[in-house]
């Protein structure tokens, strides 16, 4: 449940109602706005004397939340969430444009890669050096070794950084070469795994699951949260239907359901949403009307000589070009990079 405080509430009232919740054995997170602050309260709420609280001077009102998930909605944390990374932003209005391979081959490929994503536009380098495959004979990425390139090309760039990680041992090597985590589809349920990126301290980014609803990858995100990680963005990537024009259907409308549910930034990811790369650049321009905070597209010097997701992946000079438009864009709906 949250409690909404009466506009320009006392901070001796509000400090005295959170130390009645701890007392009682719960927890409780202040979300302060522009006019008034509210109250989350976290864990078994029947152990409080709701009518009491009612009753106090600077108490307007109590609303119970009905979802699952707390600690990523909206009515906890009514103002949008800015996740900060190195010295990009993400959320609140800024928008991050995250670029790279889909799998990390080498060093030269990755620091040529992140000087012209850099000059396009971009504020993160991605990379994968955990890659889970479908097929256990695909290239399965260069591990640590992957992590040392991409961040050579990171300092060398500035850029900030996010890299897949796929088991409690990749998470542990991460930490030390990368600025923020990426949570794949297919580990989108894998809870433990939540769980330590969580207890990490870098930001998190969360990739919704091939089949999963919007309620899922709420309650995922909620893991990486209860474990005192609030900084976490969501992606949408699309989701596995009957359709086989496309390697996924991208769902859009994700964007603003999110919005209209959670406080947490989304971003866009048209290039596996889609699988083809004609089709990145007008589902990356949707997807930036749609309200998203950002998008993230596989780019790679040669795609026709890529080790994973060659289809998909631009080039360097469509990246620019494709930057060059969105630029615009971005500037009418109100956003910044």
């Amino acid at each position: 449940m949250i409690i909404v405080m009466k506009p320009q509430a006392e901070e001796s009232s509000i400090l005295s109602i959170t130390k009645l919740i701890e007392n009682a054995g719960l927890e409780a997170h202040l979300s302060k706005g522009h006019e008034v602050t509210i109250i989350g309260v976290v864990g078994d709420k029947t152990v409080l004397n709701r009518s009491a609280l009612c009753q106090l001077p600077q108490v307007e009102k109590i609303v119970d939340i009905t979802e699952t998930y707390k600690l990523a909605n909206k009515k906890f944390h009514p103002e949008p969430t800015c996740v900060k990374v190195k010295n990009a932003q993400i959320g609140g209005g800024h928008i991050a444009i995250m670029a790279g391979p889909c799998a990390i081959e080498n060093e030269e490929m990755m620091i040529q890669t992140a000087i012209a994503v850099k000059k396009a536009g971009a504020t993160f380098l991605r990379g994968g050096a955990f890659k889970p495959r479908t097929s256990p004979y695909a290239f399965q990425g260069l591990e640590e070794t992957g992590l040392k390139y991409m961040k050579t090309a990171a300092d060398a760039t500035g850029l900030a950084s996010v890299c897949e990680v796929t088991s409690l041992e990749a998470i542990h090597k991460a930490v030390d070469y990368v600025d923020m985590l990426q949570i794949g589809a297919r580990n989108m349920q894998n809870f433990a795994l939540l769980k330590e990126a969580g207890k990490s301290g870098l930001p998190i980014l969360l990739k919704r699951g091939l089949s999963a609803t919007i309620d899922e990858w709420l309650n995922a995100a909620e893991y990486i949260m209860a474990e005192g990680n609030p900084n976490v963005v969501l992606c949408e990537r699309g989701i596995r239907t009957f359709e086989t024009a496309t390697r996924n259907t991208l769902d859009l409308s994700a964007v603003p359901v999110i919005k209209s549910k959670s406080h947490l930034p989304i971003i866009v990811d048209p290039s596996h949403g889609t699988g083809v790369r004609e089709y990145v650049t007008p589902m990356a321009r949707a997807a930036i009307a749609s309200g998203c905070d950002g998008l993230m597209i596989e780019v790679h010097p040669e795609p026709a000589k890529a080790l994973s997701d060659g289809p998909q992946s631009l080039t360097l000079e469509h990246f620019d070009t494709l930057c060059n438009e969105l630029k615009p864009m971005i500037s009418f709906f109100g956003g910044t990079l």
